[in-house]
């Protein structure tokens, strides 16, 4: 059967679109946020080699200097220490990055509440509705954050610290541990919310996830293109060899 022909058949009828989850890469691209005291990730920054001019009349090129884990970006299981032991991103079997996608809307529940925590419960009713999640694929967290596109919007501080949606400790555990998926996405600046520095463990999706060698994808963007279920996520970080996570480019196809 001419799987693959079919399939560039059908992106070249448009019968299926490609769709960018991935937010633009820039110096004004939101950062993790720790405390001062520990250390901090780069922001992006492009050093210029040459342009056109004397330095290399006919060519431009930049050098880039940004950390692992700044915009769109993928956790790989070696960065908690739960999975230290585990595969780093130039690892990471490449099957991980092609992989099907169901997307769980929680956008009108965050506008209602921005500390939000989504729950077993909402991921179970998700799959009555629409079928089981699939095998080895990627639960994709709509909660409307990708709209908030500076540093203060996306880290939004408040008296009690960052506040952002995320998994509760007990979904974050039975995702890792009981779910079929291979990891979640989110449009957060990372995949846990924003007070989870203090719940018990701290940072669950980190700990529970990677410890089990699942994996994460944050700040995604345009989820609200996709369908419930159905769509194939393409994600393709760089092959760094020891790296803890990469600047991803996240694709996703969808059937019209």
């Amino acid at each position: 059967m001419p799987v693959l022909s079919d399939l560039t058949a059908a992106l070249a009828s448009g019968a299926v679109r490609v769709v960018d989850l991935t937010a633009p890469l820039s110096s004004d691209t939101p950062l993790l946020e720790l405390p001062p005291e520990l250390g901090q990730t780069a922001r992006f920054e492009l050093e210029e080699i040459s342009r056109y001019d004397d330095r290399g009349p006919a060519w431009y090129w930049n050098n880039f200097r940004t950390g692992e884990h700044t915009g769109t970006h993928f956790d790989a299981p070696i960065h908690w220490v739960s999975g230290k032991d585990r595969d780093d991103v130039a690892t990471v079997p490449v099957s991980v990055f092609v992989a099907p996608a169901v997307v769980l809307d929680v956008t009108s529940r965050v506008e209602a509440d921005p500390n939000f925590l989504i729950e077993v419960a909402d991921i179970e009713a998700f799959a009555a509705e629409h079928g089981p999640l699939p095998q080895g694929g990627w639960l994709l967290c709509r909660t409307g954050w990708s709209g908030r596109v500076t540093q203060e919007e996306m880290i939004n501080r408040t008296d009690t610290g960052p506040t952002s949606p995320g998994m509760s400790v007990d979904c974050a555990r039975w995702v890792a541990e009981e779910s079929p998926l291979q990891g979640i996405g989110v449009e957060t600046v990372g995949t846990d919310a924003g007070a989870a520095h203090s719940f018990e463990p701290a940072f669950p999706c980190h700990s529970f996830l990677l410890g089990a060698g699942k994996y994460g994808l944050t700040q995604l963007q345009n989820l609200d293109q996709l369908p419930p279920v159905g769509a194939v996520v393409v994600a393709s970080p760089l092959k760094i060899v020891g790296g803890s996570g990469s600047p991803v480019r996240v694709l996703a196809l969808i059937e019209d």
